[in-house]
């Protein structure tokens, strides 16, 4: 990957200090840490998941579902914008839950994208709406005169006056202005001139798998999508062609095997533009099923293009967006001596190997600091689950609460949890084994997730 990002920082895309080495000291303010929360202007994690970013009138605008912890019912689709992809303001909700429709009470609302449309200027708005069981799919359309306005439902898109009745889909606007509705394992739409409706259904593509995602560079069309393993990650793979007519041709994983896709699953794809070359910027979510809200992080990282070939050949755990460089996400940070760690009750947390473990509920890490930030370090694998995290103030107040999920298919250690910037003064962080673990099943029954509700501490950090 160095050899093309050399190629981007000379060709102008990003400022680069001469010298610098691989890793450096960054500006926490330009830095973007994957697999972990990040907070909005008001301090609250951005939830913002399936999600698009749009650009337009000088910023990003990201639009996502905007989960619960507590179901997975559909609580309506969030707006954040930003001037860097780094610091986000909440906009509002912008679509909530409806009275009745497909978007109704105890329905499902999934994978929202937005579009300016180039004729009408109104922003027309995608989705997947569905049953709790996952029986009445609908590919839905609402619009709105300004970008972070409420939307308004439409309807279904339809197709020769034929409701679109499918779940996970996407969306891609053409060089041209013309908008396209991918839909999974092989369906793709062009749609009509105001966007409101399809009018095209164009040629199957073969292969294709779930969550699909459509980018252009040097005339060559990418299209990414995931293979079908419910809420679980797997390796996802990509296809290329010069016309989004086709053909299409298969060609493999853009990611290490096994990697799993580094634990997520295609979203988006926004190419960072700076007139002469663009950048493909891989956003994939990081499910955590059920407790979506607050466990659910994102991985977003440049991909590597030469020709046809798309890869992103290693996990950065932070970069900085204004080097295109991998950064220390915990640079700055005091590690906290294990004696300042308080463990209880009596010996429900085992420490060896410079770890701390624990399988029992209710178990609890405490650790007071001073500082304005917090962070752990710590181990995921197939045997974990949920850990509560509590901060609270010099008074005893709580301050902060969310989850962490220490589940993963392979095994890793890295952050796990960083808090959003405190008011310099004393806290307290405690870290509570929930004795909850991610587990469900798929349409078939079949249990996917964690055999066990270990939760592994490496390190706790102070700012």
């Amino acid at each position: 990957m160095t050899k093309n990002i050399s190629k981007w920082i000379l060709a102008g895309l990003f400022l680069l200090v001469p010298g610098c080495a691989a890793v450096q000291a960054q500006n926490a303010q330009t830095v973007i840490r994957n697999g972990v929360p990040w907070f909005d202007d008001r301090g609250n994690i951005v939830n913002a998941h399936g999600a698009c970013i749009v650009r337009d009138g000088g910023k990003y605008w990201l639009f996502g579902e905007y989960k619960s912890d507590e179901t997975n019912a559909f609580p309506g689709f969030s707006c954040y914008s930003s001037t860097d992809l780094v610091n986000w303001k909440f906009e509002r909700v912008v679509l909530p839950v409806q009275k009745d429709g497909i978007l109704g009470p105890n329905r499902v609302g999934e994978r929202v994208k937005v579009m300016k449309c180039p004729k009408t200027g109104e922003y027309v708005m995608f989705f997947h709406a569905d049953d709790l069981g996952y029986k009445d799919p609908y590919t839905g359309v609402a619009t709105s005169k300004t970008i972070n306005g409420e939307y308004t439902v439409q309807g279904s898109l339809m197709y020769q006056g034929q409701p679109i009745k499918r779940w996970d889909m996407g969306t891609y606007q053409d060089t041209d202005g013309q908008g396209y509705v991918i839909i999974h394992h092989g369906g793709l739409y062009r749609l009509s001139d105001d966007y409101r409706s399809a009018v095209e259904k164009l040629p199957h593509i073969d292969g294709m798998g779930e969550s699909p995602a459509i980018f252009k560079k040097n005339g060559v069309y990418f299209l990414l999508s995931s293979n079908l393993t419910s809420w679980e990650k797997n390796d996802n793979m990509y296809h290329t062609a010069t016309s989004l007519r086709g053909p299409w041709t298969k060609r493999g994983l853009f990611c290490p095997a096994g990697s799993l896709t580094y634990a997520s699953q295609t979203t988006f794809v926004l190419p960072l533009v700076n007139g002469r070359d663009t950048v493909p910027m891989f956003m994939g979510d990081r499910w955590s099923y059920p407790h979506q809200a607050s466990a659910a992080t994102y991985v977003w990282m440049p991909a590597e293009v030469e020709g046809t070939k798309l890869s992103i050949p290693e996990y950065w755990p932070a970069w900085d967006m204004q080097t295109l460089r991998p950064a220390n996400p915990t640079a700055g940070a005091t590690i906290i001596a294990d004696s300042q760690v308080e463990k209880t009750p009596a010996g429900a947390w085992t420490q060896w190997g410079g770890q701390w473990v624990s399988t029992a509920k209710d178990s609890r890490l405490n650790v007071k600091f001073t500082g304005r930030q917090v962070a752990f370090t710590g181990e995921v694998n197939r045997h974990s689950g949920y850990a509560r995290i509590n901060i609270y103030d010099a008074k005893g107040k709580k301050v902060y609460t969310s989850l962490v999920d220490f589940y993963a298919r392979n095994k890793e250690h890295g952050l796990r949890f960083i808090s959003p910037v405190l008011k310099r003064g004393a806290y307290t962080l405690e870290v509570v084994n929930e004795k909850d673990s991610p587990q469900w099943t798929d349409k078939t029954k079949r249990i996917y997730g964690s055999d066990d509700t270990r939760v592994t501490i490496d390190k706790i950090l102070v700012f």
